[in-house]
């Protein structure tokens, strides 16, 4: 499935490392895909709320169907975080720009599992909303 595919059919979204820090990355794109019809289940090991919402420490326990988790933690992680993507019938692990890792694209492939890595959701959103394709 295409990115622009994946994009406009999805509705919720895990951001997996979403910092409380305002200045940071994921909370940024988080806000962004929030104030653009998200719905947006923050997964971080240390707070309560981000953003106002309810934080899960994976993504087993958030209980509503998940479309996309995007993973703003170091590439290794990914290995762990697809097979948590596998049995939550997560349909798209999103890497973030600057993160991949192929071990974790092939697992998603075999698995059935749509796979993004090295791109921004939220550039790649607005740019599918300002009506580029790719």
């Amino acid at each position: 499935m295409s990115v622009d595919e994946i994009l406009k059919n999805a509705k919720s979204v895990a951001i997996v490392g979403l910092s409380p820090d305002e200045s940071k990355a994921s909370n940024m794109v988080a806000r962004y895909l929030l104030q653009n019809g998200f719905k947006i289940y923050p997964v971080y090991p240390k707070e309560d709320e981000i953003l106002g919402l309810k934080v899960y420490r994976n993504l087993s326990q958030i209980s509503e169907p998940i479309d996309i988790a995007v993973m703003f933690r170091k590439g290794e992680f990914a290995q762990i975080l697809i097979d948590e993507v596998i049995r939550k019938s997560v349909l798209t692990l999103w890497l973030q720009l600057g993160i991949v890792n192929e071990a974790a694209k092939l697992k998603a492939r075999q698995n059935g599992v749509n796979f993004v890595q090295d791109k921004c959701i939220k550039i790649e959103f607005e740019r599918l909303k300002n009506g580029i394709t790719k």
